[in-house]
């Protein structure tokens, strides 16, 4: 999916931490709430297309999503993750 070396230098693009893969079981919760229309992203935008995986900020707040092997590394589009 995500290159090892890219994964190594992807941070946060807010506090500038680490990020880690999103296991399966959480990405597959994400999809089943996008395709009930129940998930914004940060910026308060609903959330519509499915994503392919996720990268998950060191402090378990926001998910980064990843959709076609791209990841989207923008802080208004992180999903919050205080409800997963």
């Amino acid at each position: 999916m995500i290159d090892k070396e890219l994964l190594e230098i992807l941070a946060c693009p807010e506090n500038k931490t680490p990020v880690h893969l999103a296991e399966q079981a959480l990405i597959d919760r994400i999809n089943t709430r996008i395709q009930q229309g129940q998930l914004n992203n940060r910026a308060g935008k609903r959330i519509e297309r499915s994503i392919d995986g996720g990268l998950v900020r060191e402090d378990g707040a926001y998910l980064y999503p990843i959709e076609d092997e791209i990841p989207i590394m923008l802080i208004d589009e992180a999903i919050p993750l205080k409800d997963f």
